[in-house]
C-alpha cells in the first residue's frame, strides 16, 4: 500500500491547521502587544520557562511511543494515562514550591504570581486522555485538524478577553488553562478508548526504558530552545525577554511550522514504511526538499523587511526587536531544515541520535551566549542561537546519511 496521498493529504489537513493557528497566534500576538508591555510578555515568559523545563525534565516519550507501536492504543492508554497524571501532579508541585525561588533567580518578585498559576496546567494536562494521539497514528488529520483549532481559538480569545480587562500578563496564563480544560474535555467525551485506573508495572517498565532516550534529548532541546531565554532574563531583565522571545515567535512562527506540519505528519508514515529504506529514502528527500522549498522564502522575507513585520504587527514599541528579528530568521530557516530528520529518527527508534545532535548545537550555545550577550546584548543571545543551529547541521547530516545508505 502506498503512503503518499496519506502524507499529502496529512500534510494538507496540517498545513491548514497549522496556517489557521499561527494567523490566530500573529493577531494574539498583535493585539495583545498593543495591550501589554514587554516587561509583561517576559514576565509570563519566565512563568513559561519554568513550565517548559519541569515538563522537559519529566518528559516519558508517550505520545512518541504509542505511535511508534504498532499494537492497539488499548494496550498501553491505560499506563500512559497513570503516568500522565502523575508526572502532571510532580510537576505542578515542584512549580507551586519554587515559586519563590524562581522569581529571585530572575529578580523578578512580580513573576511570582504567574508562576503560581501556571503551576495548575500541568496539573490538568495530566488527565488528558492518551489516546487523543490516534488521530495521528491512523493519519486521520482532519480530526486533529479540529480539534486542535478549537483548543487553540479557546485559548487565544481568552487571552485577549481577559487582557482587556485586567491589563496583566495574567491573560495569556489564563488562555492556556482555558486550552488544556478543553483538551481534557474532548479528549475524554469524543475519543476512545477511555483510559481506566490500571496499574501494570511490566508495561510502566517498558513506556520508561523506551522514553528514556525522548527525556534526554528533550532535555537538550529545552536548553537549546530555551537556554538563550534563560540567560537573557538572567543577565538582563524582563523587558528585554519579552522583546527576545517575541521576535523569536514571529522570526520562527512562519518558518518553523512548516517543518513542525510535515514532521508530524511524516513520522506515522515514517514508522509505517520504516523496513523499507528504499522508500523511506524517497519520502526523506521529497520531504526535504519540499521544506527548503517553502521555508526559505518565508526567512528571506523576514530578514529583508524585519522593520516593517515589527511596525506592522507589534507597533513602534517593539523596534528594539529589528536587529534580533533579522539573526533569528537565519535561525529559523537552518532549524526548519535540520529538524526535517527527527521524525527519521524516531520512526528507526534511534532517538540516541536526535540525543547527540541537540547536545552539539547546546555546546555551540553555550560556548558564545555569555560574551555575545555581553557585547551585544539581545542580538548576541540571538547569534548564539544561530550559531548552535549551524554546529549542529554537519552532525544531522552524518546520522541522516548514516540511515539512508
Amino acid at each position: 500500500m502506498g503512503y503518499f496521498k496519506d502524507t499529502l493529504r496529512g500534510v494538507s489537513w496540517m498545513g491548514g491547521l497549522r496556517v489557521s493557528t499561527r494567523l490566530l497566534a500573529f493577531v494574539k500576538i498583535a493585539i495583545l502587544a498593543r495591550i501589554l508591555t514587554p516587561s509583561q510578555f517576559g514576565l509570563f515568559g519566565i512563568a513559561l520557562l519554568v513550565l517548559a523545563f519541569l515538563e522537559t525534565m519529566t518528559e516519558s516519550g508517550i505520545n512518541i511511543f504509542l505511535i511508534q507501536e504498532k499494537a492497539k492504543l488499548e494496550k498501553y492508554n491505560d499506563t500512559a494515562w497513570l503516568v500522565s497524571i502523575f508526572r502532571g501532579l510532580l510537576i505542578s508541585l515542584i512549580i507551586f514550591l519554587s515559586a519563590n525561588a524562581i522569581s529571585s533567580f530572575f529578580k523578578s518578585e512580580e513573576a511570582r504570581n504567574l508562576i503560581l498559576l501556571i503551576s495548575l496546567i500541568p496539573l490538568v494536562r495530566g488527565f488528558i486522555n492518551p489516546a487523543i494521539v490516534k488521530f495521528q497514528k491512523e493519519l486521520r488529520f482532519n480530526y486533529e485538524f479540529l480539534i486542535r483549532l478549537s483548543i487553540y481559538s479557546l485559548d487565544a480569545l481568552v487571552a485577549v478577553f481577559l487582557a482587556l480587562i485586567t491589563r496583566s500578563a495574567v491573560s495569556l496564563v489564563w488562555g492556556m488553562l482555558a486550552g488544556v480544560i478543553l483538551e481534557v474535555i474532548i479528549s475524554h467525551v469524543f475519543i476512545k478508548p477511555k483510559p481506566r485506573f490500571n496499574f501494570e508495572i511490566e508495561k510502566i517498565k517498558k513506556v520508561f526504558h523506551r522514553g528514556k532516550w525522548i527525556t534526554l534529548a528533550g532535555i537538550f532541546q529545552y536548553l537549546f530552545k530555551q537556554g538563550d531565554d534563560i540567560v537573557v532574563g538572567r543577565l538582563l531583565n524582563a523587558s528585554a525577554l519579552g522583546l527576545y522571545q517575541v521576535a523569536y515567535k514571529i522570526s520562527t512562527l512562519p518558518i518553523t511550522e512548516v517543518a513542525d506540519t510535515v514532521i508530524k505528519v511524516t513520522f506515522p508514515v515514517y514508522v509505517k514504511i520504516s523496513d523499507d529504506k528504499k522508500r523511506l529514502r524517497k519520502a526523506f528527500f521529497k520531504t526535504a526538499l519540499a521544506v527548503f522549498a517553502v521555508t526559505f522564502p518565508f526567512g528571506l522575507i523576514i530578514f529583508m523587511f524585519s522593520k516593517e513585520v515589527i511596525l506592522i504587527l507589534l507597533g513602534p514599541n517593539w523596534l528594539g526587536a529589528v536587529g534580533v528579528l533579522k539573526v533569528l530568521a537565519a535561525f529559523g530557516a537552518i532549524r526548519a531544515l535540520s529538524i526535517t530528520a527527527n521524525p527519521l529518527f524516531l520512526s528507526l527508534k534511534k532517538q540516541n541520535y536526535l540525543t547527540v545532535v541537540t547536545f552539539v548545537g547546546i555546546v555551540g550555545l553555550a560556548a558564545t551566549i555569555f560574551p555575545l550577550i555581553a557585547s551585544y546584548g539581545i542580538i548576541g543571545a540571538a547569534l548564539s542561537a544561530l550559531i548552535g543551529a549551524i554546529v549542529a547541521m554537519p552532525v544531522y547530516l552524518y546520522y541522516t546519511f548514516r540511515i539512508l545508505t
